[in-house]
């Protein structure tokens, strides 16, 4: 069965990253979003990818940087085992080609961690809506080249 959100539920979200301090000051403040839901936390890219396959979440905000499975390779499983999912990298890496293989294997937006006090919402909701959302500070002519959409201004 499809894993459909519907209008007054809130999204079922997947929160990964290997530093705990971070992963929960996210968590922290999803949690004080009524339209989202935190139902796990991974901090390493084998867990992230045995949790989406359990828990089933409508949106996962993915590090980069993660211990045995790193995140563009988890995105990419994700995508392939989860596929109506919406898929956030919240990453500090700004390397185009990091970039580029992140929002080329089926991500939905990018958002520099720098940038995550003021984009990392926005980001959710648009891609919750079905848009792509690239922060505005991330590598321009990567992300444009893979989505098609310049970074917000």
């Amino acid at each position: 069965m499809a894993n459909v959100q519907s209008i007054n539920s809130p999204a079922r979200t997947l929160v990964v990253d290997d530093y705990d301090p971070w992963r929960r000051h996210i968590c922290t403040e999803l949690k004080a979003r009524p339209e989202l839901q935190v139902v796990g936390k991974a901090s390493d890219g084998l867990d992230a990818v045995r949790m989406c396959e359990e828990l089933k979440p409508d949106l996962i905000l993915l590090d980069i940087g993660l211990s045995s499975l790193n995140g563009i390779e988890v995105g990419k499983r994700i995508c392939q085992l989860v596929p109506n999912a919406k898929v956030l990298f919240l990453s500090q890496n700004n390397d185009a080609e990091v970039v580029q293989a992140a929002l080329g294997n089926g991500a939905h937006g990018y958002v520099l961690k720098a940038d995550a006090g003021s984009e990392l919402l926005p980001g959710i909701k648009a891609i919750l809506r079905g848009e792509r959302f690239v922060s505005s500070n991330t590598n321009k002519a990567a992300a444009s080249t893979v989505c098609g959409v310049a970074p917000s201004e």
